[in-house]
């Protein structure tokens, strides 16, 4: 099985993990009311239907770079590497959904964000209150079960305590490190002027490291991988981490929406303070400068307006600019890699995949 054959494969078993594992909490929720129903219609869509499954694939490569194998001999191990690996979803979900209620935002995937959805149902079944709170308070309430339930998966994954115990430090640094930099994304939009370093750390701890750096290293400690291959995969994770943010930062600019699955332009609707746009404001003239900071953060920006901030982005010369970091960072990351593989440090196998995961992370088409 060659490897793109092989990640189709991994993506369809962590979906079944995830199956199998929200179908027993739908159980549960059953036994204390038939009214948790829509919560759990919902995030099960939420969680089976979208998503690349980046990060558990990520993490499994890290278990596999630190020795783990996919023989019929290490079958146990291999189903518990999944498992864990899976839980990752769940914290990606609790992060997207509470993302989309703190930035207002329509879409998620080509579908209504979750609170949207719950508003949309309120008024149908002609609800009492307020909608767009309820909405919200549901949606909420789902980014919680998700954060609680990626702690479940993962501690029945099937490890050994003493694996398990190895991999906690990871996992609950990657949670504070995630909310963190959702704090830093909010508090840049509020109070920073743009800047290119402080958009580019908001990238590296709302993202980046949660994305690449840290599913590496928790899958080389559910492996009982050595302290250089935990230092090998930050080398390696970071800047292509960083270099996966700051493609996603031109997609939600530039991107088409039916491979995206949000409106391109939405960042700039929200005033989001990325790289992109700090850039933009650090090479702009008065005019274009003022042009780009009005329309910021506007959420009637028409696709007219939208078109003429892009121009300004471009003529600029910051998306150009961004490309070039992106491909450096891009670099640095195989010349960690590399340097890993050479020494031995990481399996053949692994460094062969996560070739294949940076080029996919780094080129996605537009």
């Amino acid at each position: 099985m060659d490897l793109p054959e092989q990640h189709a494969q991994l993506r369809s078993d962590i979906t079944a993990a995830l199956r199998d594992f929200l179908t027993q909490r739908r159980f549960e929720l059953k036994q204390i009311g038939d009214e948790l129903a829509p919560v759990m219609d919902e995030l099960e869509r939420f969680v089976l239907d979208g998503g690349k499954r980046l990060r558990p694939i990520f993490a499994y490569w890290g278990w596999r770079g630190a020795g783990g194998s996919d023989s019929p001999t290490n079958d146990s191990e291999h189903r518990a590497a999944i498992t864990a690996a899976a839980s990752l979803e769940f914290i990606q979900a609790c992060g997207l959904i509470h993302d989309d209620v703190m930035d207002g935002s329509l879409t998620r995937r080509g579908r209504p964000a979750v609170h949207r959805h719950f508003a949309a149902l309120h008024h149908t079944q002609v609800g009492h209150g307020d909608g767009d709170a309820h909405g919200v308070a549901l949606a909420i309430l789902l980014g919680d079960f998700a954060l609680a339930w990626a702690d479940d998966l993962l501690r029945g994954s099937g490890f050994p305590p003493e694996r398990l115990q190895h991999a906690w430090p990871v996992f609950e640094r990657m949670r504070t490190e995630l909310f963190a930099g959702q704090y830093l994304d909010l508090a840049s939009q509020a109070y920073g002027e743009p800047n290119v370093a402080r958009a580019r750390r908001v990238a590296v701890f709302k993202s980046a490291k949660y994305t690449v750096e840290r599913p590496l290293q928790l899958g080389a400690a559910l492996g009982d991988g050595s302290p250089a291959l935990m230092h090998a995969y930050s080398d390696y994770g970071l800047p292509l981490g960083e270099a996966f943010q700051l493609r996603d930062d031109v997609l939600s600019v530039f991107g088409n929406p039916d491979l995206t699955g949000k409106p391109a332009g939405d960042d700039l609707r929200e005033g989001k303070r990325t790289v992109l746009v700090a850039m933009t404001l650090e090479r702009a003239n008065p005019a274009q400068s003022a042009l780009l900071q009005q329309g910021l953060g506007s959420a009637e920006l028409s696709e007219e307006d939208l078109d003429r901030l892009r121009n300004i982005i471009v003529e600029t010369g910051a998306l150009a600019e961004l490309e070039t970091m992106i491909s450096h960072l891009a670099e640095r990351s195989l010349a960690a890699l590399t340097k890993a593989a050479d020494t031995g440090t990481v399996t053949a196998d692994a460094a062969e995949a996560l070739v294949q995961l940076a080029n996919a992370a780094t080129s996605r088409v537009r």
